[in-house]
C-alpha cells in the first residue's frame, strides 16, 4: 500500500520548514511529511555558495515570525541563514519528517478519495509513491537545476573561466585575476565588493542598470532596546518597522516615480563622488518596476571610489579568447567571466499534474488569494513577496492553511477547492514586473485577476486582512465531501 499523510509538504527550505512549524504547533494532530529533492536542508541558502550571497531584504522580516532573528547582521549572509533553518528544524523535531533526495516528479488528485498521488524519484534513480490529504508546495519559484544564460556569441573562443552563480566552484581561485560580471541584479551587486578581496580588478557589464540603495549592515536601535525589553518583543518591533519602511518605500514608488528616482539617484551620488558617471545607476524604467536591490554599508560604492571595481554599461557583440568585446568596440579583458544574468523561473520544482486524470496546464488558472489556484483542489504554494520580505507572506500562508484544515475538519469536508464563478473577474499577469525573468515565463504561469479574492497584493496589511482576519466561507471557496471512501486511487482517477 502507498504510505499515506495528512499533509505533504515539497521542500525544505526557508519556506517548508516554516510550513511545519506552524502545521506542527496550530494542527498538532496532522501526520505530515518534508520531502526534498536535494540531499541537504536549506534551499536558496544552501544551493548558493558564491562569494558574498546574503539577503537582499532585513532578517528581521526574512526571519520567522515565532523565532527572532539573533544575530547582530540586519542583512545576514548565507551561511548564517542556512543555520537559521537548520537550527529551526532541530529545535522544532522537524528534522525527522524530513526526507532528503526525494525529488516529486508528478502529482495527481483523485476527487473520489479526495488524496493526491505523488511520484517520487529518489537520488539513487529509484521512483517511489505517497499519497496525502493536502499538497502543500514550498519549493521556491526558480529551476535548482538550471541557471539563465544567454547564448553568447564566441563563448566557445574564451579561455578562462565561465561561471553561473548558481553552480560556484568549490574552491574557486580568483587571486590576482581580472573578473568580468555580467548582470546588474541583487546577484552582482554582491558579488562585486565580495571579490575585489583578492581579484586584481572586478568589472560588473550590464546591458541595463538596477536601482540600488544603501541599507545598514547593523541596526544600533535593537541594540538599544534589547537592554530594556525581552528579544521576542524587540524583533517583532523591528519587524514592524523594517515592514513598515520597505512598504513605504514601495508604495511611494509607484505613486511617485520621478521623486522616488531623484531620491534614489542622489543617495548612490553622495557614495559614489561627484566625478563618476550616473548613467551606471540610472535605469530607463520606474522605481520598482523591477526589484530593488540593496547594498549593505555601501559596500559596492566604496570599491568602485577605491579603484578596485568599475562598471560598463554596454551590449555584448561577442566573446574572445581574452574576455569581451563590446558593441561600442572596446574590450574587456578577463580571467574569469561571471554571468550573473538571471534565473529560469519555475513553479512547483518542474512537477506534472493531473486533476481526475485531466493534466493541469497552469496559465489556465487564476491565483486564489495568493496560494491556492482556480479548480485545482486541496493544493497550495508558497510564493513570497517581490516588494518585500518572503517569509511575510510564507508565514501567513502556512497560518492560512492550518486555519483551513481546521475548518475542514469541524466541517466534516475534506475537499476545498477555489471556483471561479463570476465571469466579470479578468485575468491579468500574475506578477507586475518588467524583469526579464518573469517575462520569459509569463507564457506558463498561472494568472492573477483584477479583483479579489482571485487578485495577487503585494501588500502585507492586505494579506493579514484577507489570510488572517478573512471569511474561510467567502462565496468562492467550495467545501465539498468525496464520493469514495478511504484513501487509495480508484481506477476511475487515473490518467489514461
Amino acid at each position: 500500500m502507498v504510505e499515506h499523510f495528512d499533509v505533504l509538504i515539497v521542500g525544505a527550505g526557508l519556506s517548508g520548514i516554516g510550513a511545519a512549524r506552524h502545521l506542527q504547533t496550530h494542527c498538532p494532530d496532522k501526520r505530515y511529511v518534508i520531502l526534498e529533492g536535494r540531499d541537504s536542508v536549506g534551499g536558496t541558502w544552501d544551493l548558493f555558495r558564491y562569494p558574498g550571497i546574503r539577503s537582499d531584504s532585513d532578517m528581521y522580516t526574512l526571519g520567522y515570525n515565532f523565532k527572532p532573528w539573533t544575530e547582530p547582521q540586519v542583512i545576514a549572509d548565507g551561511d548564517r541563514i542556512r543555520n537559521y533553518i537548520q537550527e529551526t528544524a532541530s529545535e522544532n523535531n522537524i528534522k525527522d519528517k524530513i526526507r532528503l533526495g526525494h525529488k516529486v516528479v508528478s502529482a495527481d488528485w483523485c476527487s473520489e478519495a479526495a488524496t493526491w498521488t505523488v511520484t517520487l524519484q529518489q537520488t539513487s534513480g529509484a521512483t517511489s509513491q505517497l499519497s496525502c490529504n493536502w499538497l502543500m508546495m514550498c519549493s521556491g519559484y526558480y529551476n535548482y537545476e538550471e541557471g539563465f544564460t544567454p547564448e553568447f556569441k564566441g563563448r566557445d573562443d574564451f579561455k578562462g573561466q565561465v561561471i553561473h552563480p548558481q553552480f560556484w566552484p568549490e574552491n574557486l581561485d580568483y587571486s590576482g585575476k581580472r573578473v568580468v560580471v555580467i548582470g546588474s541584479g541583487a546577484t552582482a551587486i554582491t558579488l562585486i565588493p565580495s571579490m575585489t578581496d583578492k581579484a586584481q580588478h572586478v568589472t560588473m557589464l550590464q546591458r541595463t542598470p538596477s536601482y540600488v540603495i544603501s541599507v545598514p549592515q547593523f541596526d544600533p536601535m535593537v541594540r538599544l532596546l534589547l537592554k530594556f525589553l525581552p528579544e521576542m518583543t524587540v524583533y517583532n518591533i523591528s519587524r514592524a518597522r523594517n515592514n513598515f519602511i520597505t512598504q513605504s518605500i514601495f508604495k511611494l514608488s509607484r505613486k511617485y516615480p520621478n521623486f522616488m528616482r531623484k531620491l534614489l539617484l542622489k543617495q548612490v551620488k553622495v557614495q559614489v563622488g561627484k566625478d563618476f558617471d550616473m548613467k551606471h545607476f540610472t535605469p530607463p524604467y520606474n522605481p520598482w518596476d523591477q526589484r530593488l536591490c540593496a547594498v549593505p554599508n555601501g559596500d559596492m560604492f566604496k570599491v568602485l571610489r577605491k579603484g578596485k571595481a568599475s562598471v560598463v554599461t554596454d551590449h555584448i557583440d561577442r566573446f574572445t579568447e581574452q574576455g569581451i568585446l563590446l558593441k561600442s568596440g572596446q574590450v574587456l579583458e578577463a580571467d574569469i567571466i561571471v554571468t550573473a544574468t538571471g534565473l529560469n523561473l519555475r513553479l512547483f520544482g518542474g512537477m506534472s499534474m493531473t486533476v481526475d486524470g485531466q493534466a493541469i496546464e497552469m496559465n489556465q488558472h487564476i491565483s486564489y488569494k495568493g496560494l491556492m489556484f482556480s479548480d485545482i483542489p486541496n493544493f497550495s504554494n508558497t510564493f513570497g513577496y517581490t516588494n518585500a520580505s518572503w517569509t511575510l507572506k510564507a508565514d501567513l500562508i502556512a497560518e492560512y492553511l492550518c486555519r483551513l484544515l481546521n475548518h475542514m475538519d469541524k466541517t466534516g469536508t475534506r475537499i476545498a477547492v477555489p471556483v471561479r464563478n463570476d465571469p466579470n473577474v479578468k485575468p491579468v499577469p500574475l506578477l507586475d514586473m518588467s524583469s526579464n525573468y518573469v517575462a520569459r515565463a509569463e507564457a506558463y504561469m498561472p494568472k492573477g485577476a483584477d479583483r479579489a479574492p482571485w487578485k495577487l497584493y503585494q501588500d502585507y496589511a492586505a494579506d493579514m486582512e484577507q489570510l488572517r482576519n478573512g471569511a474561510l466561507e467567502d462565496g468562492v471557496m467550495a467545501f465539498r465531501k468525496p464520493h469514495g471512501v478511504g484513501v487509495g486511487v480508484p481506477a476511475s482517477c487515473k490518467a489514461a
